[in-house]
């Protein structure tokens, strides 16, 4: 499977929790925080859900803090479920 980008984890995330008016999801979110994005714990739990279903990892929410190092988590479980 290939990496996973932003891009897709950001169409997972609006179609989860949609769009927030605290952040721009289409600029620079990379290393700014869930939280600051306007993102809750709830729609954390269910962006976790919809990328076990969809790709097959599990992510604790509680370890999505950033864009960034979601990206790596999900990328390093892929790699892993991979080999």
């Amino acid at each position: 499977m290939p990496e996973i980008t932003l891009a897709y984890l950001v169409s997972i995330i609006k179609e989860c929790a949609g769009d927030t008016d605290a952040a721009d999801l289409d600029g620079d979110i990379l290393d700014v925080t869930f939280q600051d994005l306007g993102y809750d714990s709830l729609a954390l739990l269910e962006v976790s859900a919809r990328l076990q279903q969809h790709l097959g990892v599990s992510i604790p929410e509680d370890a999505m803090e950033t864009p960034r190092g979601t990206l790596r988590l999900i990328n390093e479980k892929i790699s892993e479920v991979a080999v």
